[in-house]
């Protein structure tokens, strides 16, 4: 039985690790740790993909468990794949008799000292995006409390994982953003430049630009900055510059 105050407690700390400077590696470290410290199980291991589809390791209780995981990665098999694949939890309770089921996987399993597997997708809805593993020294079942509170915090990863995902590319596209306001003030600046400089219309001096930049194969930002800030400045459109 689970007590209250420890639910309790582990659940403070992975929320302390929602921070703003969260660390994805540092978090599904203590994930993992966690697993195993809730279930009394050897080690804990956890696997995300990427934006492929494909599986990597994240994170894990102990070395141990880091080397099993990269086997199943190296070897395409395991409970952990599948419970990716599938979206659903992989019980083995009993890895000697796991053999024709993964091969390679329960004998190194066996051989490390795992007796046992429990597998938890990390989903939210529709989308999975890895697996948690708990690897037991012994031939038992986690009760249905253990299972509970492994799959919360798979669930609780899940959410902070994605939300970092979000935030990441919401910065990546307020850059992408920002960029582009930039290099649209540049460009008009460099069209007025042309415009009085030539005594053209602005119109015309965007051709002249942007045919300049398809000639002389530069970007038309980076040929804007260049009127822009050059000493030469819009004479670098006149014809034979």
């Amino acid at each position: 039985m689970i007590g209250i105050e420890r639910l309790a407690d582990v659940f403070v700390g992975v929320a302390d690790t929602l921070v703003a400077d969260f660390d994805v590696i540092e978090f599904v470290h203590s994930v993992a740790g966690h697993a195993t410290e809730m279930t009394g199980a050897a080690a804990a291991g956890l696997m995300l993909s990427d934006l492929d589809g494909g599986l990597h390791y994240m994170g894990a209780s102990d070395e141990s468990a880091h080397l099993l995981e990269l086997f199943q990665i190296q070897h395409a098999q395991g409970p952990c794949l599948d419970c990716y694949r599938t979206g659903q939890p992989v019980t083995e309770t009993d890895l000697a008799t796991a053999t024709a089921r993964w091969p390679e996987f329960a004998n190194q399993a066996l051989a490390s000292g795992v007796r046992s597997v429990h597998a938890f997708p990390m989903r939210l809805r529709e989308q999975v995006i890895g697996a948690l593993n708990v690897f037991g020294a012994e031939v038992r079942s986690l009760d249905d409390e253990e299972m509970r509170v492994v799959q919360a915090l798979a669930d609780i990863a899940t959410i902070a994982i994605l939300q970092e995902r979000l935030i990441h590319q919401a910065e990546v596209l307020n850059e992408q953003l920002q960029h582009a306001l930039n290099s649209r003030v540049v460009i008009e600046q460099a069209k007025g430049a042309v415009a009085r400089s030539l005594g053209v219309s602005v119109a015309e001096a965007f051709d002249l630009l942007r045919s300049h930049a398809r000639r002389e194969r530069i970007g038309l930002t980076d040929l804007a900055l260049r009127v822009v800030e050059s000493p030469e400045g819009p004479q670098l459109l006149r014809p034979g510059s």
